[in-house]
């Protein structure tokens, strides 16, 4: 019973699915191990066992590192998945739910972004969740998140991938102007930003300093939309990644005439021991969801940005 006619099991114990995929995103099996509560060894058989219930192989012996196996890339996406429902089964099957917070840390320009529209839509597959959202740079809400006084960190680093997140993708980074910018060639370059430890300004700042150019914090603000109105204005320019791009004071200025800007590194990141449940769920989809949109919003950005320039030169030819 519980056998194929091919002598594959019919059904896939969870326990297995749940030891291959902390693998996968810790990278190792001994941190697997650890996150388990298991020994490394046990986490081997278990990866093993599962080989031979799927008749597969879902890691690449001839390369070297944790790499998974087409086939077993295919696998862990749907062994998400199938957890995913399977913990919520155990979720509404509680006699008596309680309420959890979430304690989520984002960067200032989440907030009015789509940070809500995603925890609105969990909230209906978790409807006994609260969510507790922070604002601020990413490095002192790792120190929160290592502390146990977060839960879910997003937020970005250098592009090199930071190891503790549980997924990273990598943006470029642009400069953004108003329709009334103009700039000095000889004089600092104007800076707005949230604050100077804002990763986005020290982003710009270190790239002017490298090509020579000196620059000022013209404009401090709360928001994304005062730092938006004041670009627009044309008090100061800013960096940001293309994908936050959304405020039509807000331009892309691929040709400036200032130096590149280096890709940074998206990373959500989960807390430890909150690999289970609503929590990793929460982190999966955040993930899942914000990747999503950056690739859209890159799309989007791209094209106003051609539009922009065009618009921008017949401004300039007129005046």
């Amino acid at each position: 019973m519980g056998q194929r006619g091919h002598g594959r099991m019919n059904n896939i114990p969870t326990d297995l699915l749940r030891t291959l995929v902390t693998v996968v995103d810790q990278r190792s099996f001994t941190k697997a191990a650890q996150v388990l509560g298991v020994t490394q060894p046990a986490v081997s058989a278990q990866i093993k066992r599962l080989q031979g219930v799927l008749g597969n192989d879902l890691f690449d012996r001839s390369a070297s590192g944790l790499n998974l196996t087409p086939k077993g890339e295919l696998i862990v996406n749907y062994a998400r998945r199938l957890l995913s429902i399977n913990d919520l089964i155990l979720h509404v099957a509680e006699p008596n739910p309680s309420a959890q917070t979430i304690r989520v840390g984002v960067p200032s320009d989440f907030l009015g972004g789509n940070l809500p529209a995603i925890l609105a839509g969990f909230r209906k597959r978790w409807p006994d969740l609260r969510f507790n959202v922070q604002h601020g740079a990413l490095e002192p809400q790792l120190h929160e998140l290592r502390q146990g006084q977060l839960d879910i960190a997003v937020g970005l680093s250098s592009a090199d991938p930071n190891p503790e997140a549980r997924h990273h993708w990598v943006e470029s980074m642009v400069w953004l102007r108003g329709r009334a910018t103009r700039l000095d060639p000889v004089a600092p370059v104007p800076l707005v930003s949230f604050r100077e430890d804002c990763i986005y300004y020290r982003t710009a700042v270190t790239a002017l300093n490298q090509s020579g150019r000196d620059s000022e914090l013209v404009f401090i603000g709360p928001t994304i939309v005062s730092l938006a109105a004041a670009v627009g204005a044309g008090l100061g320019i800013m960096a940001l990644p293309r994908s936050r791009v959304w405020s039509p004071d807000l331009m892309v200025w691929d040709d400036a005439p200032l130096p590149k800007l280096p890709d940074l590194a998206w990373g959500v990141y989960l807390r430890e021991g909150g690999e289970h449940g609503p929590l990793e769920n929460l982190a999966d989809s955040m993930a899942a969801e914000l990747h999503a949109r950056c690739t859209m919003s890159v799309k989007q950005a791209s094209g106003r940005s051609v539009k922009s320039t065009v618009v921008m030169a017949r401004a300039l030819a007129i005046s």
